[in-house]
C-alpha cells in the first residue's frame, strides 16, 4: 500500500511500523499521541511547517 499525504499517522504507523524512525527523524515525536492517530500526514505538516511531498517520499521509500 502506497503511503499518501491523506492518510493518518495512526494509519502509518499500524500499517508501517517500520516508518516510525521516519516520522522521528522529520521531528514527528508523538506517533502514539490519541491525537497524532487522528492526524494526515499533510496536517502533520503544517502544523510542524515541513514540507509534506519530502516526507510522503521518504515514508514510501521505507514502507516495505
Amino acid at each position: 500500500m502506497k503511503i499518501s499525504k491523506d492518510m493518518t499517522i495512526g494509519e502509518v504507523v499500524r500499517n508501517h511500523p517500520e516508518c516510525v524512525e521516519v516520522l522521528f527523524n522529520f521531528g514527528l515525536g508523538c506517533v502514539g499521541c490519541p491525537s497524532a492517530q487522528a492526524e494526515t500526514i499533510e496536517e502533520a505538516c503544517s502544523v510542524h511547517g515541513m514540507d509534506v511531498n519530502e516526507l510522503v517520499e521518504a515514508l514510501n521509500k521505507e514502507a516495505k
